[in-house]
């Protein structure tokens, strides 16, 4: 079972070679990178993020999937502001790491809930978006991780890991199977992401 596997596996990535955009291509390899770095809590994570999304917007405009290619720009602006409040908190010696408490866990769930509802029903009634809800449910979950992560909130990579399981399946659908691929290895990155800021969290209560 394996060996087949293995070999369907690399045929879908040579397929993806030969059809797959240069921008997808520039914004998955970007985009890597940038996860990795902000696993590592490096501030060089937000310029090269900066390079992904602009790469992402046209992929996702090309797709007509209009709220994730909205969410490119809202990305663009929170890279720039993680960029400055990282380098801030570096300088001032701030503890580099805080978590969500019982009552804000409330907060962040309906702030989704609204917001999923509020794009979905934008994008199913103004644009020609063949899967609005699941366009506006994963673009409010990834617009309020990133708010999380621009504070170096612990939980924003719990949220990443489900948004991008969500994602899996709603790429392979839009044929962007390259990305598909590339949000399946970003759940093993956000988990390690998460796993390394929970140890420092914990580091900074000693």
């Amino acid at each position: 079972m394996g060996m087949p596997l293995l070999h369907s596996f690399l045929e879908l990535l040579s397929d993806q070679f030969h059809h797959t955009t240069w921008p997808e291509w520039l914004g998955v390899i970007t985009g890597f990178a940038c996860i990795y770095l902000a696993a590592r809590e490096a501030v060089l994570s937000w310029p090269v993020s900066i390079i992904s999304v602009l790469c992402y917007a046209w992929v996702f405009f090309d797709a007509r999937m209009y709220g994730d290619m909205a969410l490119q720009f809202y990305f663009l602006f929170t890279a720039f502001y993680g960029w400055y409040f990282w380098v801030l908190k570096k300088a001032e010696h701030q503890e580099p790491v805080s978590a969500l408490r019982g009552s804000q866990w409330v907060v962040v769930i309906m702030a989704i809930l609204l917001l999923s509802g509020i794009l979905g029903l934008f994008l199913d009634r103004f644009t020609d978006s063949d899967v609005p809800y699941a366009d506006g449910f994963c673009t409010a979950v990834s617009f309020v991780a990133q708010v999380l992560l621009t504070r170096k909130i612990l939980q924003n990579w719990l949220l990443w890991i489900f948004v991008d399981i969500c994602y899996v399946p709603l790429y392979i659908y839009k044929n962007l199977n390259l990305s598909a691929v590339f949000y399946a290895f970003l759940v093993v990155i956000a988990l390690k992401g998460y796993l390394d800021w929970k140890k420092t969290y914990r580091e900074q209560a000693h």
